[in-house]
């Protein structure tokens, strides 16, 4: 992980976990920022928590995906400074360890996940396996 990125992560507090299982996840000031900024400007995320999963697909096998969602049973609930985050538990076996980052650069922007089980990734950084 990157000395800024590491500077940068906030420790999540973890509100609710479904089993004894560990489970954590980085999320950067720049994400949480983000997260606030799309909450703030779409009616339909009033209330809701981020959801960060894992999905097939993708040129690499598998892909992550978030959204605002409801906790539902099972659920990790992460609180990260004033944002809720919620991770379904078959996605937390591949996102255990990763941060969350939200990126701005020359290629674009979007959330970017650094993931120490990730085996390898594609070109376009938003699948790996």
């Amino acid at each position: 992980m990157s000395e800024t990125l590491a500077a940068d992560a906030a420790p999540a507090t973890v509100l609710s976990v479904p089993k004894e299982d560990p489970f954590t996840l980085q999320v950067t000031d720049a994400a949480v920022a983000k997260v606030k900024d799309f909450a703030a400007k779409m009616p339909d995320a009033a209330g809701k928590a981020l959801r960060v999963f894992i999905q097939g697909g993708g040129c690499s096998g598998f892909q992550y995906g978030f959204t605002f969602d409801d906790e539902k049973p099972n659920d990790y609930v992460l609180q990260v400074k004033d944002v809720r985050v919620v991770v379904d538990r078959a996605s937390s076996v591949k996102l255990h360890g990763a941060t969350l980052n939200w990126i701005e650069d020359f290629r674009g922007a979007g959330f970017s996940v650094e993931n120490p089980n990730a085996q390898s990734g594609c070109g376009c950084g938003k699948s790996f396996s």
